[in-house]
Formats: C-alpha cells, sequence, structure tokens
C-alpha cells in the first residue's frame, strides 16, 4: 500500500523581497489576564528563511544585505502574510525590515 508524503514546498522571492517567519509569541498571560489570539499584536520579528537576487537598478544587479537565517525585525504592516504547509510566513521587500538581531 502506498503511502502519501507530503513534499516541502520551496519558496523563491524575486527581486528583493524576502521571506520571513515570525518569531512566536511567548507571553499569554498579563496581569492575570488571558489575551486570546485574535486579540494579540503581529510579531515584529522573525527569521529570514529565503532571499530573493536584488533588484534591478540601471541594468545592475543590486545584491542583498540580508541572508537566510538572520532574525530580523521589520515594519508592523508590512509584507503579506501566506499560510505555506500549515506554517504562517510574510514576504515583504528587503527596505522594509529595519535591523538584524544579534
Amino acid at each position: 500500500m502506498a503511502t502519501a508524503t507530503k513534499a516541502k514546498v520551496r519558496i523563491n522571492p524575486l527581486q528583493d523581497r524576502v521571506v520571513i517567519r515570525p518569531l512566536e509569541e511567548t507571553e499569554t498571560m498579563r496581569g492575570g489576564l488571558y489575551i486570546p489570539d485574535t486579540a494579540k499584536e503581529k510579531p515584529q520579528a522573525g527569521e529570514i528563511i529565503a532571499v530573493g537576487p536584488g533588484r534591478i537598478e540601471k541594468g545592475e544587479r543590486v545584491p542583498m544585505d540580508l541572508k537566510v537565517g538572520q532574525k530580523v525585525i521589520y515594519s508592523k504592516y508590512a509584507g503579506t502574510e501566506y499560510r505555506i504547509d500549515d506554517e504562517e510566513l510574510v514576504i515583504m521587500k528587503e527596505s522594509d525590515v529595519h535591523a538584524v538581531i544579534g
């Protein structure tokens, strides 16, 4: 009997875009009150899991400053959220990333 295996989706962002896995929110209690998932703010930090080749400017490709594996802080409302293989991901432009952590 054959079993179906789920293939891991590989994401290749275009131009100067990066794919970020948001960091998990660790705090669920504040002052003894439960905060439901729908009321929590979106995380503003995450780990880069894919990087595009860079934008083209004046006919030349400008390489990306960001690399896979870096932890970054990004704009609160930046990017577009996607759910791929039951994983929340955010795709955004490199310019929406504010800082590298560590």
